[in-house]
């Protein structure tokens, strides 16, 4: 194929992914694919793209900020989106899923916000906080791997 088929096809794709409920936006897929994930795995309520600080509803009024990275062989990197307003209590929980190439679960988890809290980094000139979510993650008070539950909610 040419580029320009592949990128035709590309963006045939994200309009069928788009039908089938598995990404709301014209971005990057891994962030719309991990908020999918979860609010099926859990039953969440998805908030509206315009929503600050948080991206889904527990049906006990949790508020979840949900973030994932797609890790490969060019960039092995964990680092999850800007997190923005931290110290604004928008969300309770961080839910956190890391991708391989092939946008497989490899591990997923459902992190308390005082552990991201305790582990972000503040970024001034982005005026947010960056979070790893590095394998001790897993290790910290309150933090619940729901590897097997994300995995199995991939459509």
């Amino acid at each position: 194929m040419t580029a320009a088929e592949l990128l035709a096809l590309h963006a045939q794709i994200g309009e069928e992914l788009r039908a089938r409920g598995v990404v709301r936006s014209a971005n990057n897929p891994t962030g719309d694919l991990a908020e999918h994930l979860f609010c099926a795995a859990f039953g969440w309520a998805q908030a509206p793209n315009s929503e600050r600080g948080y991206d889904a509803t527990g049906p006990d009024g949790t508020r979840f900020q949900i973030k994932g990275r797609r890790v490969h062989r060019r960039n092995p990197s964990r680092q999850l989106s800007a997190i923005r307003d931290l110290a604004g209590g928008h969300f309770d929980v961080l839910a956190g899923v890391i991708f391989d190439d092939d946008f497989c679960v490899v591990r997923a988890a459902l992190i308390p916000r005082g552990v991201v809290e305790a582990r972000s980094t503040y970024v001034a000139h982005t005026n947010s906080h960056k979070f790893i979510l590095r394998e001790d993650v897993w290790s910290a008070p309150g933090v619940r791997d729901v590897t097997a539950e994300v995995a199995v909610a991939m459509p």
